[in-house]
């Protein structure tokens, strides 16, 4: 049996990335999910790959809009039964430099979109299903959000406060829901492409291990969080940074 046998999950932002490997590993495990994205083609292309409409459903839509929220919840109680599982993936950085230089109104739209939203999945998730039958959440936060990062401060500060509410949802809805989160460093994706395409091998070199992070890596540790393996674990962020931070002060 695979640890997500008769389980459904919805994952946000996941016609790519880490989104998508999330998705593919609750597939892989016997699962269901619904998986959600902005744009519908390459959701499409996401649902397809995660084996059509009988492992998947694909709602396109903007994660910090209600009414998309409701639908995709709506959408997979009625296709599937049930929404055992929570991943909020989905978050935005349009900017990249020192925060006294960036304008308030993408500071509003950076923690709308990565905390308010994820938050709001959560409450919607809680009261529709979660509340009476249980469940698991998964925050995907970033290294960023527990260190200082030149050029990403605005994005740093929001991923420190959704770390914050993963421990602070973890105490409120325990006994019957756990909330986790993991902390990624950098990950060879789209969304971090900027962080590493001109070098990589160069920015390699500060990880230990001798290399980012794969969507894979990420998608592991996430569905182990969302998995009874994790039974006796909540409000905990999972750091995976390939050993970057074990030489923080050393010279």
């Amino acid at each position: 049996m695979g640890r997500f046998d008769g389980k459904v999950a919805i994952v946000t932002g996941a016609s790519r990335g880490i989104g998508l490997a999330s998705a593919q590993r609750i597939v892989a495990e016997g699962g269901k999910v619904t998986v959600t994205a902005r744009n519908p083609d390459p959701l499409e292309a996401a649902v397809s790959e995660l084996g059509g409409k009988e492992n998947a459903l694909g709602v396109a839509g903007k994660a910090h809009d209600e009414e998309h929220r409701q639908d995709a919840i709506e959408r997979t109680l009625d296709t599937f039964g049930r929404v055992d599982v929570l991943i909020n993936n989905t978050g935005i950085n349009p900017v990249f430099d020192a925060v006294v230089n960036v304008d308030p109104a993408a500071m509003a739209k950076i923690f709308d979109v990565n905390v308010i939203a994820a938050a709001s999945w959560v409450s919607a998730v809680y009261h529709a299903w979660m509340k009476d039958n249980g469940g698991a959440v998964v925050n995907v936060a970033s290294l960023a959000g527990q260190h200082p990062s030149p050029g990403l401060g605005i994005y740093g500060a929001s991923k420190a406060a959704l770390i914050n509410l993963t421990e602070q949802l973890a105490y409120e809805l325990a006994p019957g829901i756990r909330v986790n989160a993991v902390a990624p460093a950098v990950v060879k994706t789209q969304f971090a492409s900027a962080l590493y395409s001109e070098d990589e091998a160069a920015v390699a070199e500060g990880y230990p291990l001798g290399r980012l992070g794969e969507a894979q890596d990420v998608a592991a540790a996430i569905a182990h969080l969302a998995s009874a393996d994790a039974a006796w674990v909540t409000g905990q962020t999972h750091t995976l940074d390939g050993g970057r931070t074990l030489g923080a002060g050393v010279e």
